[in-house]
C-alpha cells in the first residue's frame, strides 16, 4: 500500500529543513568553546608567568628547602606534606590521611652501621613525615620481637630501644635528640651533644606518644618548625639486652654528623604568602623546586573554574518569582530536556594531585628545562577536564623551580551550556512558530483544493451527468485560476450534455414524420397490383420501417421515464404485494421459464411509485429471461432493518469484468451477434437504474459461479 503524502505532510517535510539550524548553532557554540579554551590557556599561562616573575632571582626562598641539590634520594630526602587537620598524638595511624601510600620502609639494607647489619634480622620500621600549622609530625612504626625499655634508675639513654633524630635548625646549628622511654606513654625526649657526655638535656618541645604493639612499638611525635631547618635524619636502635649494647641500627641516614644528614622540604610559609596573593584568580597554584617537590600551594581545584566561573549571561534571571510563562516553561521542562544531552560540570570530583608531594607531567618537565608549557588532562574519576600551565623560575640564569597553575573547564562548560540553553530555546520557539505558520498555510491550501475537489465531484454524478455547477473562486492565485478553469469546463460540459440529453427526443420527433410518410406510401403502394417479385421489397421496407419505429419508441420511452419520474407523486404501497403480483404475471407471459420464488405474506411498506417498481422488475426479468440458458430464473429477497434487497439470477453468459459498472449506462449492451429481429439499444437496464435512483435505491450486477451466471441485486430503503 502506497503512503499518501498530502500538502500538509509535504510542507511539514520541507519545513524539517529548519531542524538543521540547531546543528549549525551547536557547531557555532562548539567553535566558540574552542576559542574560549584557547583564551583560558593563554590566561593561566599569564598567571603562571606573573607569579614566576615574583619569584625570580630570590634564592633565599629556595635555600631553606634544599632545592639546590642535584638529585634527591628516596627515604633520605623528605617532603613534609601538608595535613588538613591536627594529629592526635596517641601512637595510632588512624588520623593520618592516606597513610599506607605515604610511608617508607626501612630494613637491614638501611643499616647505618655496617658492622651491625644482619640480613636475617627482623628489625625494621616504617616512617612518614607531615606538617600541620607550626609543627612537623613524625610517625614511626617499629617491628621488634623484643622491646627493651630504659630501666627506671638508669642514667644511660642508649642501653635500650631508642629513636635518634638529628636536625639542622634554621640557624644552621646541628642538634641530636634521643627518644628513650621507660614505658609506654608520653615521650621522654633528650638533646645530646656526645653519647658519652654528661646526663643529657631534656627536650620538652618534642612531644608525642610511645605505644607498644604486638609487632613492636609505634612512636608518634611533633617538633616545632622553629627547630627544623632543611636537613634531617633519624634512626631506630634496637637493643635486645641492657648489658649487650645496640644490636641493630637502621635509619634514613647517619644522624651522628651534619654532613651525612638527608634533606627535608616543608612547604614554605614565605612562598605561600606570595602565592596567596594570586589565589583570587579562580585557579589552583603550585610552586615546585627542580626536583618537582611542592614548596607551596594555594587554591581549590573544585572552585578553580577560571575567569568564566562566575560569568552570567545577559538577562540571566535567577529570581523564580519574576519568571515569565516562557521562562517557567524553560526552567520546568526545556532545560531538564536539554540536559538529557548536555552534561553539567560536576560539583565534586576526585583529583589525584590534591595532596601530592611530587607533581608530574610533561608540562612540568618542559618548564624545568626552561620552556613554558601547558597540558590538558582528565581527573582521576574522569569527571572534569583540567588545564595546567607551568612556567619556570630562574635564579642566576638557572631553573630552580616552576609555577604550576591549574583550572578546570567547568566555567567554560557552564558558559557553553547557558549559551546552548538560550540557543535551543530560541530555535524551539522559531520552529514552533514556523510549524504553526506552515501548518496553517498548508491547511488553507489543502482546504481550498479539497473544496474545489468536492465541488467537482458533486458537479458530476456517478453516471457522468452534470448535476451542479462549480462556483468560481475570486482568489488571484494558481488555485483561483484552476477553480475558474474548472467552472468553465463544467459549464461547457453541462451545455453539451443538455444538448445530448434532448437530442433523442428531438431526433425521435423529427424522424416520426418521414417515417409516417414512408409507411403511408408503402401502404398505398401495396393496394395496387404489384408483381410478386417486387412485393418482397415492399415487405422488407415495411419491416425496416417497423423496426425503426420500435427504436424510436424505445428512445422515447427512456425520455418519458425521466420526465415522468420528475413529476411522479409518491405513495405508500406494499412492496411484497407488488412483487408477488409481478411474478404471477411473468409465469404466464414466460410460459417456458421456470421461476423459483417463494412468495411472502409479510406486508412491507415502501414509499414511491408501484407502477414504476413493476416496470423495473419487467426490465430486469426480461433481461434475465433473454440470457438464461436453462430456462430458470431465481428470485430471492433479504429483509434488513433499514432496507430490502431483491436478487434476480439467471444461469448463462458471464458479464465482462469491465462491464460491471457500465452495464446500467444508456446505450450499452453485451449481446454478441444476436439474430433477434427486435432492436436492442441497451436502454432496459438504464431505465431500471433510473427507477432505482428515484426510490433512493441501488442496482448492481455481479457474476456467480457453479453454475455460472449473472445476479442483478436491487436494494430499496424501508419506510
Amino acid at each position: 500500500m502506497r503512503i499518501r503524502f498530502g500538502l500538509r505532510a509535504k510542507l511539514l517535510l520541507l519545513a524539517s529543513v529548519l531542524f538543521t539550524i540547531p546543528w549549525f548553532g551547536y557547531q557555532y557554540v562548539w567553535e566558540m568553546e574552542k576559542y574560549l579554551r584557547y583564551g583560558q590557556e593563554q590566561t593561566i599561562l599569564g598567571t603562571a608567568r606573573a607569579l614566576a616573575t615574583a619569584l625570580h632571582e630570590r634564592p633565599n626562598l629556595f635555600n631553606n628547602q634544599a632545592s639546590f641539590l642535584p638529585s634527591v634520594e628516596q627515604g633520605k630526602d623528605f617532603y613534609g606534606y601538608e595535613l588538613k587537620q591536627a594529629i592526635q598524638l596517641d601512637g595510632l595511624p588512624n588520623d593520618w590521611p592516606n597513610y599506607e601510600n605515604r610511608i617508607h620502609l626501612y630494613n637491614q639494607q638501611n643499616s647505618i652501621n655496617p658492622l651491625l647489619a644482619n640480613i636475617n634480622s627482623e628489625h625494621m620500621f616504617t616512617a612518614t613525615i607531615a606538617k600541620y600549622g607550626k609543627y612537623l609530625y613524625l610517625f614511626i612504626s617499629v617491628v621488634d620481637n623484643k622491646v627493651v625499655f630504659r630501666p627506671t634508675n638508669a642514667q644511660s639513654i642508649v642501653n635500650n630501644d631508642h629513636l635518634e633524630i638529628a636536625l639542622v635548625d634554621n640557624s644552621g646549628v646541628f642538634n641530636r635528640y634521643i627518644i628513650a622511654n621507660k614505658q609506654s606513654g608520653w615521650l621522654d625526649s633528650y638533646r645530646i651533644t656526645h653519647l658519652s657526655g654528661p646526663f643529657p638535656e631534656v627536650a620538652n618541645f618534642i612531644q608525642g606518644h610511645w605505644l607498644t604493639t604486638p609487632q613492636g612499638y609505634n612512636i608518634e611525635l611533633r617538633i616545632p618548625l622553629t627547630h627544623v631547618g632543611d636537613q634531617i635524619a633519624f634512626a631506630v636502635h634496637d637493643v635486645d639486652s641492657t648489658t649487650e649494647g645496640i644490636s641493630s641500627s637502621i635509619g634514613s641516614a647517619d644522624p651522628s654528623q651534619k654532613e651525612t644528614l638527608g634533606t627535608i622540604v616543608v612547604p614554605s610559609p614565605e612562598i605561600e604568602r606570595i602565592v596567596k596573593g594570586m589565589s583570587h584568580t579562580n585557579s589552583r597554584i603550585w610552586v615546585v623546586d627542580q626536583h618537582k617537590r611542592v614548596l607551596a600551594s594555594a587554591g581549590d581545584l573544585t572552585k578553580a573554574g577560571g575567569v568564566w566561573q562566575r560569568t552570567r549571561l545577559p538577562d540571566d534571571n535567577t529570581n523564580g518569582n519574576n519568571l515569565s510563562p516562557w521562562q517557567q516553561l524553560e526552567q520546568n521542562w526545556l532545560i531538564p530536556l536539554y540536559y538529557k544531552f548536555l552534561t553539567k560540570p560536576p560539583k565534586a570530583f576526585i583529583d589525584n594531585l590534591y595532596d601530592t608531594q611530587n607533581l608530574t607531567g610533561q608540562h612540568i618537565e618542559t618548564a624545568l628545562i626552561g620552556d613554558p608549557s601547558s597540558q590538558w588532562r582528565l581527573t582521576k574519576d574522569q569527571q572534569a577536564v583540567v588545564l595546567s600551565a607551568a612556567y619556570p623560575i630562574f635564579i642566576n640564569q638557572q631553573v630552580h623551580g616552576a609555577v604550576i597553575v591549574e583550572e578546570t573547564t567547568n566555567g567554560i562548560r557552564t558558559l557553553r551550556n547557558k549559551a546552548l540553553e538560550k540557543l535551543f530555546s530560541a530555535i524551539i520557539a522559531i520552529l514552533l512558530i514556523s510549524a504553526v505558520v506552515f501548518l496553517l498555510f498548508a491547511s488553507r491550501i489543502s482546504n481550498r483544493i479539497s473544496k474545489l475537489r468536492n465541488q467537482a465531484e458533486n458537479a458530476i454524478d456517478e453516471n457522468g451527468r452534470i448535476t451542479a455547477s462549480i462556483t468560481a473562486s475570486t482568489a488571484n492565485d494558481e488555485i483561483g485560476d484552476l477553480s475558474r478553469s474548472f467552472a468553465q469546463v463544467v459549464n461547457r460540459l453541462s451545455q453539451y450534455n443538455h444538448y445530448l440529453e434532448g437530442m433523442s427526443s428531438r431526433l425521435s420527433h423529427e424522424l416520426r414524420t418521414p417515417i409516417a410518410v414512408v409507411r403511408t406510401s408503402l401502404e398505398n403502394l401495396s393496394l395496387h397490383d404489384i408483381p410478386q417479385q417486387s412485393q418482397q421489397y415492399i415487405d422488407r421496407a415495411q419491416g425496416g420501417i417497423a423496426r425503426l419505429n420500435a427504436i424510436l419508441t424505445s428512445m422515447s420511452e427512456a425520455t418519458r421515464i425521466e420526465q415522468m419520474l420528475v413529476s411522479c407523486e409518491r405513495v405508500n404501497f406494499d412492496f411484497n404485494r407488488v412483487l408477488n403480483g409481478c411474478i404471477q404475471g411473468y409465469q404466464q407471459v414466460y410460459s417456458t421459464i421456470n421461476f423459483h420464488y417463494k412468495p411472502s405474506d409479510k406486508a412491507l411498506s415502501m414509499n414511491g411509485s408501484p407502477e414504476h417498481i413493476a416496470q423495473l422488475f419487467d426490465k430486469v426479468i426480461a433481461n434475465a429471461a433473454e440470457f438464461s440458458i436453462d430456462q430458470k430464473i431465481f428470485i430471492t429477497t433479504e429483509y434488513h432493518s433499514k432496507e430490502v434487497v431483491v436478487h434476480i439470477s439467471n444461469n448463462g453468459q458471464l458479464l465482462p469484468e469491465q462491464m460491471h459498472e457500465r452495464l446500467f449506462d444508456s446505450m450499452v449492451s453485451v449481446r454478441k451477434g444476436s439474430q433477434d429481429t427486435q432492436p436492442h439499444l441497451g436502454l432496459g437496464l438504464y431505465i431500471a437504474r433510473l427507477i432505482c435512483q428515484f426510490h433512493q435505491g441501488k442496482i448492481t450486477a455481479t457474476n456467480h459461479h457453479n453454475p455460472q451466471g449473472v445476479t442483478i441485486s436491487m436494494s430499496f430503503p424501508r419506510t
